[in-house]
This record gives C-alpha cells, structure tokens and sequence, in this order.
C-alpha cells in the first residue's frame, strides 16, 4: 500500500514564533517517516507564502542525509532553528561511514561533484567513487554498489528500486482541486463532517494495489471548505472522520496525521 499525504501551506498559521514552526514541521516529518508516506504534497490555500516556503524547505532538510546538507542547503534563515529538529533516522540516513564496511548491493544517498573533469559521488564515507551516470554535478542521487571495498563500483538507481523505505518525497502544487484532479488513485478526505472512520471502509485502501492520498484541511478551514462548491467534482473520495466524538475543539495538523495515520497503518497489518 502505497500513502501519500496532502497538507496546506497554511499548516504552520497556528504558530507565530519561527522556532515553534520549525518545531511542528518536525513532527510532521517523523510522522510521515514513520508511516512510509510516499509523497507529501503541499497545496496553497490563501496567502502564507512564507510559511510555505518554510514548511517545504525543512521537510527537504530533514528529509537529506545529514553528511549532504551542508553541500545541498547554504546557510538560510528559514533554517535558523534547525536545531531543534529531530532526527527521521530513516535508512537512508543510517549508513556507516567506514569505507570497509561497504558490501556489493548496498544502497546510498550521495552528490554528484567534478574533480578535474571526472566526476565522483560523495556518499559519505571520505572517499570518493567514480562515477558514470546521468544526474548533473551538484545534484543529489541514489547509487548501489555493484563492488564492494576495496575497489568500489556503483550505478545510478531510481528510489523506488530500494527494497526499504527511502524517505518521502515534497512536490507543491497550486491549489488542492488541482492535486485532487490530476491524482491518480485512492482519495481519504478527512474531515469532521465524514461517516466515521471502521475497519470496513477503511479496508478497501489498505487491501488495494492503487496509491492513495490522505488529504488534511488547515488549522482555519477544513477540506469542504477550502474546496468550496468544487467539492462535489471530487471523483473516487471518501471523506471520513478518524476523530469521532472528540473532546477538544480542534484536532491540530500534527495530531490529526498521526492519529489518521496510526489507524489506517494498525488496519493494514491486522
């Protein structure tokens, strides 16, 4: 079964300290990590620009291995607090940086660099490979060794190559109609205003081979809302409640996916 989520740019809106932005995207984050959410889209809903910006570049950042971000990200003020952040500690982060420990088929992040017109990748372990595939200098890429240590020998593969979960990707988009229409798949609408979420129709998305998109309203307005009358133009959606009955009078962004998540991942393995 293959998750992808769709959160607003307006995801942070609740927060008004920069740090406790960076905070919330952080949990985010390990959310999705910990669920093996596939893509995590984020659509513009109204004029928060810069907490959009914010939001994608940190979920890029804690995406990346540790040992590349310094080359990847320059030194920025959307990053001013990363150090708050915890660690994803996905497996494409935990990778020894001892050259000798290095088997044929294992699998790396690495960047791709030029040294007197040959070109490498660095994968982080203070030596580097040569390297003859087609992502550009500069740009981040996925390898496998074809040959250990010594003599290392690497190609490039695709991230969905990887027999363990590699980490999401962040894709933008203009508006959630948009991402709604184009989507090819299973749709969950969550929402306050949807039949209660069961293990029977809950079942359909976790016993299909389709991809499905979990989709979250924002701290202001729900999905009904921000879709307004576009929303009975939705095709192959259903809007369910994973917070039945709740006491509180809003379920946060980040309660709201690991909650919705946890559920649907329990059903899955059941």
């Amino acid at each position: 079964m293959k998750l992808s989520v769709a959160i607003p740019e307006s995801a942070l809106s609740d927060d008004s300290l920069k740090i406790d932005k960076t905070r919330k995207i952080s949990v985010l984050a390990r959310a999705c990590s910990i669920f093996r959410i596939d893509t995590i889209y984020v659509y513009q809903d109204g004029n928060n620009k810069q907490d959009g910006s914010l939001l994608v570049m940190i979920l890029k950042y804690l995406e990346t291995p540790q040992f590349l971000r310094r080359r990847l990200f320059p030194k920025m003020n959307d990053l001013k607090f990363a150090g708050v952040l915890q660690p994803l500690k996905i497996p494409s982060h935990i990778t020894p940086a001892n050259a000798k420990k290095i088997n044929r088929g294992d699998v790396r992040e690495g960047i791709v660099i030029s040294i007197k017109g040959k070109r490498f990748v660095d994968v982080g372990i203070n030596q580097l490979v040569p390297f003859f595939g087609k992502t550009s200098i500069g740009k981040r890429v996925t390898i496998q060794f074809k040959e250990g240590y010594p003599k290392f020998s690497v190609k490039e593969i695709d991230k969905s190559e990887v027999p363990v979960y590699w980490g999401y990707s962040i894709k933008e988009r203009a508006n959630l109609f948009s991402l709604l229409q184009e989507w090819n798949g299973n749709i969950i609408i969550t929402s306050r205003k949807g039949k209660n979420a069961t293990r029977e129709n809950i079942s359909k998305y976790t016993n299909s081979d389709q991809p499905t998109l979990i989709v979250f309203g924002s701290p202001e307005k729900g999905v009904h809302e921000i879709l307004g009358g576009k929303m009975k133009n939705v095709q192959n959606a259903k809007i369910l409640n994973f917070f039945p009955d709740q006491a509180t009078q809003t379920v946060r962004l980040e309660e709201a996916l690991l909650g919705t998540l946890a559920i649907i991942n329990a059903q899955r393995i059941s």
